[in-house]
């Protein structure tokens, strides 16, 4: 399984710790460089952690562990108008960030009212899109037990539910944090602070078991090797959209046009196999945006196997 990592560090012989990256099998998946200093999100088989702790103090560096680089997770309110005030929204989307996460902020188009709230088929594709959701909904405990929690349980990925009042059990969701509610301010005090800890915790965890998940059966290649990819594409390097190429656990999300780059996404070569082989490439709901899902090893085996007794 494979541990993503931050070193945060000087420049100074930053290209041994590139190689050293190499050597073990990992992969580099984002570079910022600020004067003198970088931070080099990436990604190693975890076993080979102490290998890298070494270079590490070697280089004056240090490691930083961010367990959600590498996935994209939405933050979905009902609204995020003054009704429901997108405080707690904004605030555990940056919670989740600073553990490496990509996250989106999303507000449903019919969320006010116990009655009235609803989420139309296009909005659940849009959020299935993702690795996990986090639903931020109200402070009545009727209003989220009978009637709120019907906005997410048709989901079809990890789903943590949070809710001002304390319930014992919500239905549909994969975790629950109670105790977060509407507010009117951004959540700075240590007890709010700790139900954002409290968030983020499920959230790991869910995309841990995902990771999981994925390596009993593991993918074809690794989402950062798609990424080096695409990121020498025209297209990508040309974009003004921030993170042109976003990793998923099980793919990629390439900010690009479908119709224009779907050809050529699909031509690019990856361990001499066309990508358009080894993965699905799909529009995005995301308008925009190419949606490519890796498969696994034993997939790409039963379809060659397939190929070749046709061919006979």
């Amino acid at each position: 399984m494979y541990q993503v990592l931050m070193f945060d560090g000087g420049v100074y012989k930053i290209n041994e710790f590139y190689e050293l990256i190499e050597d073990i099998g990992g992969f580099v998946i984002q570079k910022t460089t600020i004067q003198v200093q970088i931070l080099v999100t990436f990604a190693i088989p975890e076993e080979d952690r102490g290998i890298i702790e070494k270079k590490t103090r070697e280089l004056g560096g240090k490691l930083i562990d961010v367990p959600l680089a590498g996935s994209e997770i939405v933050v979905v309110g009902p609204t995020l108008g003054r009704h429901h005030m997108p405080h707690p929204i904004c605030d555990i989307a940056e919670s989740l960030r600073r553990y490496g996460a990509i996250t989106v902020v999303m507000g449903l188009a019919r969320g006010r009212g116990k009655q009235t709230a609803q989420i139309s088929a296009e909005e659940k594709a849009i959020i299935e899109e993702y690795d996990a959701a986090v639903f931020v909904v109200g402070n009545f405990r009727s209003c989220v037990e009978k009637y709120k929690y019907k906005l997410w349980e048709d989901i079809q990925i990890p789903v943590v539910a949070t809710c001002g009042p304390e319930i014992e059990h919500l239905p549909a969701c994969e975790a629950q944090v109670c105790g977060i509610g509407r507010k009117v301010e951004r959540m700075r005090r240590p007890e709010e602070i700790q139900k954002l800890e409290e968030v983020s915790s499920k959230v790991i965890q869910i995309v841990l078991a995902r990771r999981r998940d994925v390596d009993s059966d593991p993918l074809f290649v690794h989402p950062a090797e798609i990424k080096d990819r695409l990121d020498g594409l025209e297209a990508i390097q040309g974009s003004l959209r921030p993170a042109p190429v976003v990793l998923h656990v099980d793919g990629v999300r390439a900010k690009v046009p479908y119709d224009k780059y779907k050809d050529a996404i699909a031509a690019l070569e990856i361990y001499g196999r066309r990508l358009g082989e080894i993965a699905d490439i799909t529009p995005s709901r995301m308008e925009g945006s190419v949606l490519i899902k890796i498969k696994s090893r034993s997939q790409v085996e039963e379809e060659d196997a397939a190929k070749a007794k046709g061919s006979k």
